[in-house]
């Protein structure tokens, strides 16, 4: 059976889409990639072997690639060298001899101008090392994560209303569990070789949506505030956000008011076989008393 190699096993989707993948393979099948294994025990108390590795140490890549047939390339984080990361990855992958790559970039329409700093372009250059790799691959582009809600409207939310800059756009938000699920399908199944999948949600919805399915779930008022993109990084400041993650929350709103992750759903609840999780499901789930739970 073809061995399976996902990279960064210790954070949320890695884990996660080890954790989907043991659900239809044995462990035997399954290898985790990890900067510090000793961080990875429950996925080797579940018998799946862990290997040391990092994106900026090539010839370690490549041993830790051996013997794989198919590699889950997890994003490496924003705000780091993520060109020399992916690719040292991509090049210790061919030369190991893994036959397929599944990616997830952010969702990028065809003739979008909107770019998130340190990650679309980013994303677009793996794109294309992909295609010019000789290797199979897979996109399974991604919107933005439903768990991001209340990062992008703040915790507080409940008691302070929706404060966001003005925009009507709506987002098909996913939640990172069936985003994961639809990773492991894709790569325990045969088929999916050279196809990309745009993974929304379904519904999309907007940030005044948001705050009317959270008067609808709390059974008060919660306004949809609209203000400028300062009133937002100072409202978020207020809250004890850090300036530099509240900047980086509001490109990611002006995207979503934009409507850049607003297209056509259907990919995931496909690979899926059932309807992911809707905004409505995922917020009514995590409010606790006044504030919104984080689910990581």
């Amino acid at each position: 059976m073809a061995k399976i190699l996902v990279t960064g096993a210790t954070g949320n989707i890695g884990r996660k889409t080890l954790q989907h993948l043991l659900k239809r393979l044995p462990a035997t099948d399954l290898v985790g990639l990890a900067r510090d294994p000793a961080k990875a025990a429950d996925l080797a108390a579940d018998r799946i072997e862990t290997r040391q590795g990092d994106y900026l140490e090539y010839d370690g890549l490549v041993r830790a690639f051996e013997g794989i047939d198919k590699l889950m390339l997890v994003s490496a984080t924003a705000f780091t060298d993520r060109n020399t990361q992916h690719q040292n990855a991509i090049s210790a992958a061919r030369q190991a001899g893994v036959k397929h790559i599944v990616y997830m970039p952010i969702i990028h329409e065809a003739g979008s101008a909107f770019t998130l700093p340190d990650i679309t372009e980013q994303d677009l250059f793996v794109e294309e090392k992909l295609k010019a790799s000789g290797l199979a691959y897979t996109l399974v582009r991604h919107p933005p994560f439903i768990e991001s809600i209340s990062f992008y409207i703040g915790e507080n939310a409940l008691e302070t209303g929706v404060h966001v800059p003005a925009g009507a756009g709506k987002a098909g938000y996913a939640s990172r569990d069936d985003l994961a699920e639809a990773h492991a399908i894709v790569l325990s199944e045969e088929g999916h070789e050279y196809k990309t999948y745009s993974l929304y949600g379904d519904p999309a919805v907007s940030f005044a949506d948001v705050a009317q399915i959270l008067s609808d779930i709390s059974g008060k008022p919660v306004p949809f505030v609209p203000g400028s993109d300062q009133d937002y990084i100072d409202h978020l400041a207020a809250a004890g956000l850090p300036e530099q993650a509240a900047r980086f929350a509001l490109v990611w709103v002006q995207g979503i008011n934009a409507g850049e992750w607003g297209g056509t759903a259907g990919d995931l609840e496909k690979l899926l076989g059932r309807k992911p999780v809707t905004a409505t499901e995922f917020l009514r789930a995590n409010l606790r008393h006044s504030k919104l739970e984080t689910v990581t």
